[in-house]
């Protein structure tokens, strides 16, 4: 819900495709910033500590965004904060939410367990963003009304995960935590097939994923429609995803995961293309399904995957590398706004999609060893 919120307030406080831009940017850099930190505290905290931690403060700044929306107090700054906020918070918990699947099921059965906890979260945006945009759309309750509620479900979901078990650390370690990151680095460089596993998917994640940034400009702008349009345009991907989850869930463990991980890399550039291509809303709705099957096993897949190439010591890191797909996604968002400005919306969506197309194209041909069974 927070997602297409912060999309839909910044579109009305600004009405511009770099206005979005920014606000992903702020995001963006709040990942970037704290992902590399999250990972090592990933390895050397106990996880379910982390966890409530960065859900509790991302249900704070979510509070904070609804009272002032519907208070009439709402400014553009204040969406920033909020949203360098949650990136930040998502940095710090997205590596140690990966690696606890890999301590809660085992080794043999991380690829389902990630698929089926993308699963989950693919089932809330099937209802969450039409919720969301259906709920900013209504005069008596808005933007600020949808944020509350927004608000209200992050913070169950903290008291939840404080029912975890605590999930201490493999390895801890008391080094610097810069001396940690650096370790990482140097894991992830001496392994060729994790190293380029991890830069297709930031190249892809940051250019590729951008579609849905724009999605308010699109079809409130171009289109000329509701914020409840742009929900169901997100529910629509959603339901693609859940598809494709169900799929993934008993292969991201098989001999040719490998293989799949490709297929659904190259769907995903095609998707994107035909998105910027689409004339009408139809057709949009109908892309963005593909477009959810191909994002979804994409994503599930390589997580998966850079979980079975690494060692349990290394997971947050590694994670946090893989995790920094979503902060370039969020800080690439800002030029290719500005860029969106220059040479129209739908030209820059559609090169997006050739560059990440491009992107897996090239892994799939360097790494043969992507496209044969896996050996494990």
């Amino acid at each position: 819900m927070q997602f297409l919120l912060r999309g839909l307030l910044a579109w009305d406080l600004t009405a511009r495709e770099s206005g979005l831009g920014i606000v992903y940017l702020a995001f963006g850099v709040g990942l970037l910033v704290f992902t590399p930190i999250g990972g090592v505290l990933a390895d050397r905290w106990a996880k379910r500590t982390l966890l409530v931690l960065g859900q509790g403060t991302i249900a704070l700044a979510a509070a904070f965004m609804g009272v002032a929306a519907v208070s009439g107090n709402a400014r553009y700054w204040m969406l920033l904060v909020a949203s360098l906020t949650q990136g930040a918070m998502f940095g710090l918990i997205g590596p140690a939410r990966i690696s606890a699947s890999a301590e809660l099921v085992g080794h043999e059965h991380l690829g389902n367990a990630i698929s089926l906890t993308s699963m989950s979260m693919s089932l809330t945006r099937i209802f969450a963003p039409a919720a969301a945009g259906v709920l900013a759309g209504v005069a008596t309750v808005g933007i600020g009304g949808a944020y509350l509620a927004a608000a209200v479900f992050s913070a169950v979901s903290t008291v939840l995960t404080a029912r975890l078990p605590k999930l201490e650390p493999v390895n801890p370690s008391n080094r610097n935590p810069f001396t940690e990151i650096l370790d990482g680095l140097s894991y992830v460089r001496s392994k060729p097939e994790l190293r380029r596993l991890i830069l297709t998917t930031i190249v892809a994640i940051t250019i590729g994923f951008n579609y849905v940034a724009f999605m308010p400009a699109l079809v409130e702008g171009q289109m000329g429609l509701s914020e409840s349009h742009v929900g169901f345009l997100t529910t629509a991907s959603a339901l693609g995803a859940v598809a494709m989850t169900a799929f993934v869930a008993s292969r991201a463990d098989g001999s040719d995961s490998a293989r799949l991980l490709i297929y659904c890399g190259l769907a995903f550039g095609v998707s994107v293309v035909l998105f910027g291509l689409a004339p009408s809303y139809l057709l949009a709705l109908l892309v963005v399904v593909v477009l959810g099957v191909a994002t979804n096993g994409f994503m599930v897949l390589t997580s998966s995957r850079s979980m079975v190439l690494s060692e349990p010591s290394h997971h947050g890191r590694v994670q946090s590398l893989m995790q920094l797909a979503f902060a370039g996604f969020g800080i690439a968002a800002a030029p290719l706004g500005a860029l969106a400005e220059i040479v129209g919306l739908r030209a820059t969506i559609v090169a997006m999609g050739l560059l990440t197309f491009c992107a897996v194209s090239i892994y799939g041909t360097v790494d043969s060893r992507s496209l044969a069974p896996d050996s494990r």
